[in-house]
This record gives structure tokens, sequence and C-alpha cells, in this order.
């Protein structure tokens, strides 16, 4: 065995590739990473456990996937394949087939909530226990660590007990999660293998050498019996995983069972779950039992079949209250999944006296933490509540528990920090390198989970890093940490990022800002808090270290020395050098330009870093810069603005629509301010040709056209001039500075002779221009006559699509804003899941929007593969209202109606 530095994807690869001939693959998120690595293990020659290179092929679809696997499986060839959600139901009808042919294979699946009300990319167990009933064995897995553990119990099982395995652990929370484990090499794997189950299985391959038939038809009279042939090999598996479980054992040293019980050994409350949820409760049930209490936790491994004998020889003998926690939601149901086999399997055993509670958590990867669990021993001999939800505010169905007590359950010396990050800056990549240097250069415990928002690049990304001399369970966010970065100025004025920081610890800021002019710049909300604290409190202009070496880029490699150098994790000298070297393997194939650039980002750093000696004053000074003005919108300020800051979380079950739908035109309220330099219009050059505006990805640069007595009341700052082919019209281009992503397109495109836009400073550019768009965005639609099908023309219709949260400089964007402009007051969109329906349909705030008549797009998704027939079942569904108004009328008409009616 060896230390690897993964996440819980590469994980699972690594042990499907090694007994894998072929893997049908098609991406989906979060388990694309599986198959993206077997498919570059196999470019560069890797060899599997049997000495060859795998074949790896990407289908049109997850049910294309399925087909071509159980295709290959039925050739004889050890097949795999990985997915998640709705891939994952997709595959079920081969699924059937290829447990009903008794063909060994495993499934991995980062574990996804399914696209019901809304579309979620984030995990909990609702699409694997969609696929409990299809006679796949499931296996789930807890931390990064069983990953790969049980992936190899999963395909020895399989090999050995003929019935195929479904291998899961919690999208995200699991998959991605980079953590410091014990990898077992192929060479150990081939020890616990039985290289006959594998020519067993390849002899039962189709071949006209000695031919047969499967997946007949059969009639009534026999394919009951038949359905029920396959028995013994369920009644078998068992006892053959559990064989499996003591054979890893013997070659890792970490044993497991099919249930696992951790706790006190007289603990009378017990909580039964699956999944990443185990961690969290394990790392509790320390705490709690340090404190005196009497609590333990069942971990479920094999969850189908489900071992009722091996689950209640499991539970201690003084348990009065089992809490069966279930990461699932199934509508109408007597109870959750888990909590059904488990009442089950203690009527099955004849055991009573026990009170069975059943709980659901963390659906869309909803936070689930130490206090939460907490909470929910709480309610065991407490409330009792028998069906509940925790981590939300149920105020609707009043599921819920409270949640009314703050525990910090991290071993002691755990490191946490936080990290504030712009999309596509660097900041995840540059984290991802801080944790293999300490994972791979030392003997601490590391671990790094990083959470984006669901803009494309732009959006906001935290990551949450801790590090240990213990192994690391928390499989929760960090809500106490003892270093906070932020690398992003303009976020000091939106989130809240300094309530998880806790007392004494150190905050770095990423800014621009004069050192003696930073108390200006800082909400005194923000002084406030660091002060009270007694935060130790560095700012570091990143950006002017990279301008002075030449160079925009490596604002990231900056932050992370500062961060080795605060943080002191591991002495600096060591993480210095270790930093260079993985800047060296990182950028060689750039160039010793850029390999240097970056070597001088790190050696600049550190003297560029200052401390904020701050007054004592600034705990309760009133004074600061003003947070942004919230806008006069009660759905705004209810339940967008919540969700914008961070605190989503503490939004109640009312604020939502049952059915998930939502208003348009809301987008125009974020006013991110992400850029660092933004388009100014420079009147006395511009040519008037509207192109600048055509080809603005987010719609924040418009023509405004209108008379002299529309702009009466105009702002001193809103120059104009002379309308060319429009007299009597004045003629402007407005920017709108917080809206804009600084992608230059614009510039790059005006054709004036002298360049009719000019890069500033965003905070120049707000200081001018945010009262001049207000303006400009209450204007009414322009009267004037123009040409609607021309480029020119075209600008002077409101666009109907603004402020995505599509990248910077996205080539897809203008051309759906165009669309709206053309044609949006009468547009219906079928959206296909990809780019498109994430940044035009993801919550809180909706791109498409509406004119001056409250006419605009109406846009709903289905899914990734259903697009084409989803629009045209639109089409026939307004084809037929339309028949239908034509039959009234006529029907109207032939009664008998006045010319003028008829007309």
């Amino acid at each position: 065995m060896k230390k690897m530095t993964i996440d819980g994807n590469t994980a699972a690869a690594h042990v499907a590739y090694a007994f894998s001939d072929v893997a049908a693959i098609y991406p989906i998120t979060p388990s694309s990473p599986m198959a993206e690595s077997c498919d570059e293990w196999a470019a560069q020659g890797r060899k599997n456990l049997m000495g060859n290179v795998p074949r790896i092929v990407e289908m049109q679809s997850e049910a294309g996937a399925a087909g071509a696997v159980h295709g290959s499986l039925a050739a004889g060839a050890m097949t795999t394949t990985f997915t998640a959600s709705q891939g994952l139901l997709l595959m079920i009808p081969n699924m059937y087939k290829i447990s009903g042919e008794l063909l060994p294979c495993v499934f991995h699946v980062s574990a996804r909530a399914l696209a019901a009300h809304a579309l979620s990319i984030f995990g909990d167990h609702q699409d694997v226990m969609a696929c409990r009933q299809t006679g796949f064995a499931m296996m789930a897995s807890a931390s990064v660590q069983e990953v790969m553990d049980l992936a190899l119990v999963s395909h020895v099982a399989t090999l050995r007990s003929s019935v195929p395995f479904l291998h899961y652990f919690d999208g995200f929370r699991t998959s991605h999660e980079v953590s410091k484990i014990d990898g077992i090499e192929y060479e150990e794997m081939a020890k616990i293998v039985d290289f006959n189950d594998i020519e067993k299985f390849r002899a039962r391959a189709l071949n006209p050498e000695h031919p047969h038939q499967q997946g007949t038809a059969q009639n009534p009279d026999i394919y009951f019996q038949n359905r029920e042939a396959a028995n013994k090999y369920y009644d078998a598996v068992p006892e053959i995983v559990q064989k499996v479980m003591d054979d890893v054992y013997k070659i890792t040293g970490r044993q497991y069972h099919l249930f696992d019980y951790y706790g006190a050994s007289d603990a009378e409350k017990v909580i039964v779950l699956m999944g990443s949820g185990c961690e969290a409760v394990e790392e509790t049930v320390d705490y709690l039992m340090a404190k005196g209490e009497k609590v333990g936790v069942l971990k479920v491994r094999l969850y189908r079949p489900f071992c009722a004998k091996s689950f209640v020889n499991a539970l201690p003998k003084t348990v009065k209250y089992l809490t069966v926690l279930d990461r699932t939601k199934e509508p109408g149901a007597h109870g959750e999944p888990l909590y059904l086999d488990v009442v089950a399997a203690l009527e099955q055993q004849g055991v009573s006296g026990i009170e069975v509670l059943c709980g659901r958590y963390g659906l869309g990867s909803k936070e689930f933490n130490p206090s939460m669990v907490n909470a929910v021993y709480k309610n065991m001999g407490g409330a009792n509540k028998t069906r509940f939800t925790v981590g939300i505010n149920d105020d609707v169905s009043f599921t819920s528990i409270p949640v009314e007590e703050k525990i910090d359950a991290a071993p002691k010396g755990t490191i946490s920090c936080k990290f504030y990050g712009l999309g596509s800056d660097g900041t995840v990549g540059a984290n991802k390198n801080s944790i293999k240097i300490i994972g791979d250069h030392t003997d601490k415990y590391a671990q790094a989970y990083f959470v984006y928002d669901s803009k494309k690049s732009g959006g906001i990304t935290v990551s949450h890093l801790r590090f240990g001399d213990k192994p690391i369970r928390a499989t929760y966010l960090i809500d106490q940490a003892d270093f906070v970065a932020c690398h992003n100025a303009s976020y000091i004025l939106r989130y809240d990022m300094l309530s998880d920081l806790k007392e004494g610890g150190t905050f770095l800021l990423n800014c621009s800002w004069p050192v003696e002019e930073i108390d200006k710049y800082l909400p005194a909300v923000v002084k406030n808090q660091i002060a009270k604290k007694k935060i130790k409190f560095f700012v570091l202009d990143g950006l002017k270290v990279v301008m002075d070496l030449g160079s925009t880029k490596g604002v990231n490699t900056v932050m992370q020395a500062a961060f080795f150098k605060l943080a002191n994790i591991i002495p600096y000298e060591e993480a210095e050098k270790y930093m260079k070297d993985a800047v060296r393997k990182t950028y060689a194939r750039k160039g010793d330009a850029v390999v240097n650039m970056n070597l001088a980002c790190i050696d600049n750093a550190i003297t560029g870093l200052k401390q904020i000696n701050y007054p004592e004053s600034w705990a309760t000074t009133t004074e600061g810069a003003e947070p942004l003005a919230l806008p006069e919108d009660k759905y705004f300020k209810e339940f967008i603005h919540p969700i914008l800051v961070q605190k989503g979380d503490d939004l109640p079950v009312s604020a939502f629509s049952p059915d998930g739908v939502v208003p348009v035109g809301t987008s125009k309220f974020e006013k991110r301010g992400i850029a660092v330099n933004v388009p100014e219009w420079i009147p006395e050059k511009c040519i008037q040709c509207n192109r600048c505006s055509f080809v603005c990805p987010h719609a924040v640069i418009r023509p405004v056209l209108a008379t002299e007595e529309e702009l009466k009341n105009k702002p001193e700052g809103f120059v104009t001039k002379d309308a060319q082919g429009f007299k009597g019209y004045q003629y402007r281009i407005q920017v709108s500075p917080f809206d804009c992503t600084g992608c230059t397109n614009c510039v790059g495109v005006c054709p004036a002779k002298e360049k009719a836009l000019k890069m500033v400073p965003i905070e120049e550019a707000i200081a001018k221009e945010s009262a001049n768009w207000d303006y400009a965005a209450s204007l009414k639609e322009t009267s004037a006559q123009f040409k609607e099908d021309s480029v020119k023309g075209s600008q002077f219709k409101k666009p109907l699509f603004e402020f995505s949260g599509a990248c910077a400089g996205c080539g897809e964007t203008p051309y759906v804003k165009l669309l709206t402009q053309l044609f949006g007051n009468r547009m219906v969109i079928a959206n296909a899941t990809g780019c498109s329906s994430i940044y035009g349909g993801s919550a809180p705030t909706c791109p498409y929007t509406v004119n001056d008549k409250g006419h605009g797009p109406a846009w709903a998704n289905s899914l990734f593969e259903d697009n084409a027939e989803f629009g045209y079942g639109i089409h026939l569904g307004i084809a037929q209202h339309r028949q239908v108004l034509v039959n009234q009328m006529t029907a109207a008409i032939t009664l008998g109606v006045s010319d003028q009616l008829k007309d």
C-alpha cells in the first residue's frame, strides 16, 4: 500500500480500471471524473489486473452506455460503467436484464439528487434508492478510503456470486472530496482474486463455437418460476461479501462488516444510516461519549441484499431507541426505504422493545453536521418525533426538529481553513495543490472539499480545507475556521465571511486598497467582527504582485504562498520548496517563462503581505463602507438575497413554491461586481454601429435611442450625441459596471478607427455610471422606427435575456440574447440540460425577462436526453390549443354574429 491524496472518484476509478476489459461510459456530473480517469489511463497504456489495456468507449447516452455494458458482459468481457442521477435511472431497464442473466459487473455511482421540481447536481440517495428493486446488490461507501476498499469488495464479490453490484458514494461530498488515504496496489488486489471466477464468467459468453440462447420471451406458465430460480444466488451474497471483506482486511488491515457499529457498548440511542453522513455521526458519537452519553451509530455497508440477522447482531443489546436516517424522499410512502427495511428486519428477527424513528436529511447535498446529529440524538427519548426532517426549517408540514446547540466535534489539533474565491481564478486549483503538498510530504491527514455556486466561471467558490494528526471524518462544511482567506475584494461587501472564523483566527484579504486607507473600504460590521474576535488581519495585493512581473495571471499562486506563510501548518521553508516543485511540474509544458513567472509569484508574495494593526475602536464603530443597497423588491429581499449571500440554508419551507416555479427578470438584482476592469464609452469616437452591444455576452452594453423630451430628466453625467439616421433622437451607449464580467469582447469588436470603448477600473466605472445605468434602465423602449432584423436595429430592442451566469466572454449567450431581441415576446423555450440550462435557469435568479408590455420568453427544462422530444411536445400542446381556439371561433360564427365581431 502507498499513501494517496486523491478524491473519491479517482479511488473508485483506480479499482474499476483494474477489473475491467471494457468500460462503456457517458459523462454526467458528478461521476464524470471516474470515466475521464479511466480514459486517460487507457490512453497512457496503463495495464489492468489481467495485464491488458481496457477499451473505453463513450456512448450517445446513459441508456446507450447501459446497453453496451449488457452486450459486453454477454460477450464475456468484464465491464463497468460510471453514472449518477437520471443517468442511472436511464440504465434501470438494462440493470434488470443484467441481474436477471446473473452477469457479474459493478456500476460505480456518485449518488445524486434527481431532477424533480428542479435540477440538482448535488448528492443524496434518491437515484440509487430507485434501483433497489433491479436485482443489483448495493454497497455503500462513506469516505474516500471506503470508496477504494469497498469498490474492491464489490468487484471481487460480484465475480464470486455472479450477482451484479451497484457501488455508490455521495456525489460531491465523497466523489470530489480530496483526502489522504492508503491506496491499494494492483498486486495486492490480485492476492484476493480467484482468476478461475473470471474464467468461469468468460466461459458463459455468447460464442458460435458453443452457442446458446438467452433473454427469451416467456409465457405466464413459466415466467414466475424462472424468476424465483435465482434466489439461492442472492441468499449467498451476504456471506460472500463478508468473506471478501475479511480478505480485504488481510491485505489492508481495515476490517469491514455488512453492518459496522461504532459507539458505546451499552448505548441506548443509536442512529442507522449509510453514506458520508456516517462520518459526521461517528465524530459526534466520540464528542457525546466523552460527555458520558450512551450513544452509537450503525453504518450500513451492504444494503442489498439486506441481511436482517447481521443487522440485529450488530446492534448493542441495550438499545432503546433507533433513529433511521435516509438521504432520500419517497413522496407518499409510509416511511423512507432504509427505515422500512430496519422495521422489517427487527420484526423478522423477533426483536421488540425498541422504538424506531424515521428521519430524512441531506437532500441535494444539504448540510449535515454534528450539531444536527446532536439534535437527532436529543429527539430520541425527548420529543420523540417519529417522522422528521433535520437541517431545514419546515414551517409548512412541520416535520423538522430544532437544532438548538452548535457543537464542534472535530478532534483536537485539527486546523480548519476556508477560502472564498472567484470561479476560474485558480483558487480551487491552488488549494488542491496545497492539499497534495501537505498530504504527500507530511504525516498529517488532509481533506479538501469545494463548494461552487451555479454560475459558470465568475461565480463564488468556497474551499474547505482541514489538516490534522488524526483521521478526518468531518463530512460537512467548516463553520469554525482557524484561517479565512478572501481572494476577491468585492466579496467583503456581499458575504459574511468572518462569523465562522474563531476568536484569534487569521483573515487574509486580497485587495488593491492602500493599507493606510483600509478603514474606509471595510463595512462597519466587518471591522466590528475583526476587533471583537481579535482577528489577525492581513492584506495582500495579489494582482499587483503578478502585474509587476508583467502578467495578469498567477494571483492564485501568490495567495497560496501567503496561505502557507500565515497558516503555519508546515514550516514555510518546506512549503516554499514543495510549491516550487509543483509549479515546475504543472507548468513545465508551457515553457520556462511561465514557470519562472510562477516561481517569482511565490517569492514576491511574502514581501507584499501586510498586517493591519487596527484600533480597538473598530469593535464598536458604525462607520465604514456602505454594504450594497438592496432593491425595493419583496421577492428579492425575502428569497433571492438570502441565497446570494450564502444564507439559503436559513430559508424555511414556506419560502418556496411547491412546484418549483419562479418569476422571470430577477438577475438584474444581483449586481455581482466581479470584473476588475469594465468598458467606458468614448462618445466622440463612436460611429453608432451597435456592434459592442451585439457581441456582449451578458447584455451589459446597450444603446439608448430617445428624444430630448424623453431625456429631460437625465442625470448630469448622462452624455448623449445626435443619433445618426434618426432625426430628433439622441444616442448613447450605456454600460452596467456591476453586471459586466470584463471579457473585453466589446472593445475587440469595435470597428472605429480609434476605439470608442476603453477598459477602466471597476471602482471608477461604478462611481461614474451606476446612476446612469439606473436611469437608462428606467426609460421606455424607443419609439423610433428602425430595421429590427439588422445588426444595428436589433440592438435597439430590449434584450429579454440579461446578466446570466455564463462565463466571461461566452460565445453562446450573444446568440441567445439576439434571439430574445428578435422573437422574445413570443418565445417558449425547451432547454436541454447543460451550460445553457445552468446560466439560463439556475436558482435563485432568472436572466430571462420581459419587455415593457410584460411579455417575454417562457422557459422550461426537462432532462439532458429528451430536449427535442420535450420541445416537440410543447409544440403539439400549443398547436392543439390553437386548433381548439379555431374550432370555438368557427362554432361562434355559425351561430350568427355581427360582421364586426366576425372580423
